[in-house]
């Protein structure tokens, strides 16, 4: 999983990416290619 400031350009990365908000932090999801995960923080 990637931690990164903005999740914008990862959000692009594939057209399954999902944001979504899980206590408190926001995180980029793939139920496809699950490699695609990324933490913003």
């Amino acid at each position: 999983m990637k931690v990164v400031n903005s999740l914008r350009s990862l959000k692009a990365r594939h057209r399954d990416c999902q944001v979504v908000r899980r206590k408190g932090r926001v995180y980029v999801i793939n139920k496809t290619q699950r490699r695609f995960k990324a933490r913003q923080g």
